[in-house]
């Protein structure tokens, strides 16, 4: 795979990581009953919301005609999904951090997995190291709820 291919293709599971993390805030934020825990989903919302829109910008420099690659619908009714039976019995706040948790985790290995078997390099490297932290800085955040 060449350089550039390679870099875009990072750029794109990096997004759809992005997307997801948007997507399971955005369903689980109505079942948020703590102040507290609102205000820092909506903080990690922007935080990917932030990234997402700098992988959009850097994608534009290898790849014109396409936009980067989101979560499909399929992806997205399945979190839905998944954070509903999740939370049907138990919607306390340490129940939601802990469903969070998992999934920012989750992100957290995809981000590894890139920075250590992707050759990446400038710009790429350091949104993948900057998604990697702000999950990090999260699951940290997130543990205080629990």
């Amino acid at each position: 795979m060449n350089k550039e291919k390679n870099e875009i293709n990072v750029l794109d599971e990096l997004n759809k990581g992005a997307c997801m993390g948007m997507d399971a805030i955005h369903f689980i934020l109505e079942k948020v009953s703590d102040d507290g825990l609102k205000e820092e989903l909506s903080r990690q919302y922007e935080k990917y919301k932030e990234i997402s829109d700098k992988i959009k910008q850097l994608y534009s420099e290898y790849n014109k005609e396409e936009n980067p690659h989101e979560t499909n619908s399929v992806n997205k009714a399945l979190t839905w999904y998944g954070i509903e039976m999740k939370t049907i019995m138990d919607s306390s706040t340490s129940h939601i951090a802990e469903i969070l948790l998992q999934g920012t985790n989750m992100g957290i290995i995809e981000g590894r997995k890139l920075l250590n078997h992707k050759d990446t390099e400038g710009q790429v490297h350091q949104l993948v190291q900057e998604y990697v932290s702000m999950q990090e800085n999260a699951v940290e955040k997130l543990k205080t709820f629990l």
